[in-house]
């Protein structure tokens, strides 16, 4: 498997993820009472993955010589 083909599956995963935690987060906050501490927390994986995923996005580029 390709270096490229392969970040686009860790990519397609980490993607994945990311959508499963909004919903899991919508859920928490729609249940009352809700533990705000764990929606942080869970907020706060959110915005790794988003930044794990800009970084591989970036790596799939080529490099452009200006």
């Amino acid at each position: 498997m390709s270096e490229t083909a392969s970040l686009e599956k860790q990519l397609e995963t980490l993607k994945l993820e990311h959508r499963d935690l909004d919903d899991v987060i919508d859920h928490l906050i729609e249940t009352r009472p809700f533990d705000q501490l764990q929606i942080q927390r869970l907020k706060k994986r959110k915005l790794m993955l988003k930044d794990q995923m800009s970084k591989m996005e970036s790596r799939m580029l080529p490099d452009i010589i200006a």
